[in-house]
């Protein structure tokens, strides 16, 4: 997905330190299969500029990278993105996006650590590359939430079948949306924090 075509926010984006009023940053992580629009979500929803570590794609890639339905792609992560968006005055989230490319999944593992929970996002077109990236998440006990990025060739299918499909237990939300759009982005955040919310009350002493 192309990050060129995303929402921007309005006027110069805000220097990278915390507002005076920030009393908890947490640690997010983004991810999903190759091309299915890690970038795009934090270039969208960052309140500062995002960092990323692009790099343009080359013959390399052929025949390792799985690139279908990304064929105008021209630049891949080769590292991690990064972002920050402020929830509230008191709440910041520090968006780490993990690059796609199976060669590159060993840096997840250092991505992951002090991430309080994540989004899956994932593309209909391709369903089955999201089935490890659950796996990891599951096996690192790594909460998250499953957003459905909208990609206008992509078949669209009931929340249900989506669930059934990546076999998830129904407690997981799941959320349709344009990783190119803040406020769509900044949506599939906030059910995110809502979940862990959830989850923290639901462990704590009665």
């Amino acid at each position: 997905m192309d990050f060129k075509g995303s929402d921007t926010i309005p006027g110069p984006r805000s220097e990278d330190h915390l507002p005076h009023t920030a009393e908890a940053a947490v640690k997010i992580v983004i991810v999903g299969g190759f091309g299915v629009g890690k970038t795009t979500m934090v270039g969208s929803v960052s309140e500062i500029r995002p960092l990323t570590t692009e790099e343009t794609m080359t013959q390399a890639g052929i025949g390792v990278d799985d690139n279908f339905g990304s064929d105008t792609k021209t630049a891949t992560t080769v590292a991690m993105d990064f972002g920050r968006i402020s929830i509230t005055d008191q709440l910041v989230l520090y968006l780490f996006g993990t690059p796609g490319q199976e060669r590159f999944w060993f840096l997840w593992n250092g991505l992951f650590e002090g991430a309080l929970g994540a989004v899956v996002l994932i593309d209909t077109r391709r369903l089955e590359v999201s089935f490890d990236v659950i796996g990891r998440l599951e096996e690192r006990g790594v909460p998250f939430v499953v957003a459905v990025n909208s990609f206008p060739d992509a078949p669209r299918y009931p929340i249900a079948e989506l669930r059934t499909a990546l076999d998830l237990p129904e407690e997981i939300p799941i959320i349709e949306c344009d990783a190119r759009r803040r406020a769509s982005s900044k949506d599939v955040l906030m059910t995110l924090m809502r979940f862990l919310h959830a989850l923290a009350l639901a462990k704590a002493p009665a």
